[in-house]
């Protein structure tokens, strides 16, 4: 049996990168305090603004930059992993960037780069319009990475969106499945702890899901809402608004029990379809 703690940490981020990191700063110290040894980031947590904004404060990873060095000292020394979940990564192209999970050790080191797949391009009912695809380049690679626990499955926001993706990830061995979201608040409302609730039962696995909150401009709102949910879909910690951080002692025997009880993986059958 392993357990390990994690933190999921929520926030509001703003076109201010110094004042965003400042405040993440202390929320991973507050997570480390609290006993995580693996600290879970929301999508975009250094940055939220205009897309030009965002191309000049992108940042090469493994890199110097401001976002990166932080979190890499930082999990240094509070010898902790950071999984960084939306890092605005620099791309060949001037125009565009990269929406990537970062798994940085607690040595410091970069272990795992996943670049978010699926692109959240919508026009809502209630007014919000969001192209992510027109300043970002989507990946097209599956990432999973190691914690004391088990093996952990990288995605990003709308990816929860796509059963295919978290069953493969299942399949591949994952124990854990981290969902670091920026979701908009209508969205978020109607849809957030079904989908997360969901894709934890079907992979049997435990889904931690640091999120953005509040308002960010006068344009765009996250739902906030940070969860981590168990392996039968319990939810065992949530944050419902403020920043914040939240922990749950992750058990590998619990994934092992789930999996036992109601073996879904290995009912799976080839069918035919027409």
């Amino acid at each position: 049996m392993t357990i390990q703690r994690v933190a999921a940490v929520q926030l509001c981020a703003t076109d201010d990168v110094g004042r965003n990191l400042s405040v993440l700063e202390n929320l991973i110290r507050r997570a480390a305090d609290d006993g995580a040894s693996a600290i879970f980031l929301p999508e975009a947590f250094s940055y939220i603004g205009s897309g030009r904004g965002k191309l000049a404060m992108a940042e090469s990873a493994p890199g110097t930059g401001p976002a990166y060095t932080l979190l890499a000292s930082l999990a240094e020394e509070l010898c902790v992993d950071v999984i960084a979940g939306g890092f605005h990564e620099a791309s060949p192209q001037p125009d565009q960037t990269y929406n990537t999970c970062l798994h940085i050790t607690r040595d410091g080191e970069l272990a795992a780069s996943y670049r978010k797949i699926h692109l959240f391009d919508v026009a809502l009912d209630d007014g919000t319009e969001l192209n992510e695809s027109r300043g970002t380049i989507a990946g097209n690679q599956m990432v999973t990475s190691e914690l004391e626990v088990g093996l952990l499955g990288l995605t990003i926001c709308y990816d929860l969106r796509f059963p295919t993706l978290f069953q493969d990830l299942m399949n591949a061995g994952c124990s854990v499945i981290t969902v670091p979201s920026a979701f908009t608040k209508s969205t978020g409302a109607a849809h957030w702890h079904t989908l997360l609730r969901a894709r934890a039962i079907e992979c049997q696995s435990y889904i931690v899901a640091p999120a953005q909150h509040g308002a960010h401009n006068s344009r765009r709102v996250s739902f906030g809402h940070s969860l981590i949910i168990d392996p039968w879909g319990e939810v065992i910690a949530e944050l419902p608004a403020g920043d914040g951080v939240i922990t749950a002692d992750l058990d590998s025997d619990r994934v092992i029990s789930v999996r036992r009880q109601l073996p879904s993986s290995i009912h799976a059958r080839p069918y035919e379809r027409p």
